[in-house]
């Protein structure tokens, strides 16, 4: 009796492991959109940081997101159960912040070029004494920053990537829930678990492989055998790009994650999207036009937000003021 109980335990406890696996692998299927949004936005947010402490940044945020994926998996499940119209709305608010950051980068960016195309024309306007005295001056060292400085540009490198993943982290959760709501809830818990635990582990494990990998090709440019230089110079030339690459990619996908959520979370611009679609045919033109569609909803509740916060803290200060 003891035995046939103890096999039918172990045939319960196999069935779920299963159903846990095929679970996971269709919410991965369904999550693979997002995770390479994920990745970009990361390794993005990790440019810019010097080669010794690429990897204690990175593994400083890979725990954030473990803390974060803690937070979020049992969140999602009590939502879920108590109060599921709340996920929506929550969604919403994630990805106007995404939306926003998106739009912050891309606004800096405009604004220094702006300032350095001022600073050119006032250049070019001053008389030769003016200019020569300017160019010595330029000459003078650079004092470099301060071990305080760096640490808290780091920090604050390290506390933007993690909320970022906080954003991202909760869409890969929501998908996931969306995925098992039908099972047992001892078969969502194992499948959030899961794809939380394996998603971090392997969107992490490549952001830290993307970030050494000037580090490798410098590593093969030093072998004596003309295969590896070759191999490790290519890569030197590769990775500079591979990180502009994923800097401006990773600016997009903040517009197409967040403008995603608010396409197919807000009516109205959902069907906005479905007419896109159905008067392109389903073809590779509609799927491009679609993604094309939320990076300008994205942009522009980006920009709204924007706005916003700058009239607020106008206000703020003018109240302040008086």
């Amino acid at each position: 009796m003891a035995g046939s109980s103890l096999l039918l335990l172990l045939d319960d406890i196999t069935t779920l492991l299963d159903d846990i696996a095929s679970m996971s692998k269709i919410a991965g299927k369904k999550t693979a959109a997002v995770l390479g949004d994920d990745l970009a936005v990361n390794a993005q947010q990790l440019t810019g940081i010097s080669a010794e402490r690429e990897i204690p940044i990175v593994w400083s945020v890979a725990k954030g997101s473990f803390l974060n994926k803690l937070i979020l998996v049992p969140s999602a499940l009590v939502i879920s159960a108590i109060a599921p119209w709340l996920i929506i709305p929550l969604l919403i608010c994630g990805a106007l912040f995404l939306c926003f950051e998106g739009f912050e980068a891309v606004w800096h960016f405009l604004h220094k070029k702006e300032l350095h195309k001022k600073k050119l024309h006032k250049k070019d306007s001053t008389d030769k004494e003016h200019s020569s005295n300017e160019d010595s001056s330029n000459n003078v060292p650079i004092t470099p920053p301060d071990a305080e400085a760096i640490a808290t540009l780091e920090k604050e490198k390290i506390k933007g990537a993690i909320r970022t993943d906080f954003i991202l982290s909760a869409e890969i959760i929501v998908i996931t829930l969306g995925v098992v709501s039908a099972q047992p809830f001892i078969t969502q818990v194992g499948v959030l678990a899961t794809v939380a635990i394996v998603i971090t582990i392997g969107v992490y494990g490549l952001v830290a492989g993307i970030v050494k990998l000037d580090d490798l090709g410098l590593y093969l440019a030093r072998k004596t055998d003309s295969a590896s230089q070759k191999i490790g110079q290519g890569l030197l030339a590769f990775a500079p790009k591979l990180m502009k690459g994923l800097s401006v990619f990773g600016t997009l996908a903040m517009f197409m994650v967040g403008g995603g959520i608010i396409t197919h979370d807000i009516a109205f611009f959902h069907h906005i999207s479905e007419s896109i679609s159905l008067s392109l045919g389903s073809s590779v033109v509609s799927t491009i036009a679609s993604v094309l569609y939320d990076m300008f909803i994205g942009l522009i509740f980006g920009a709204l937000v924007l706005i916003a916060l700058t009239f607020y803290q106008k206000v703020r200060a003018n109240l302040a003021a008086k």
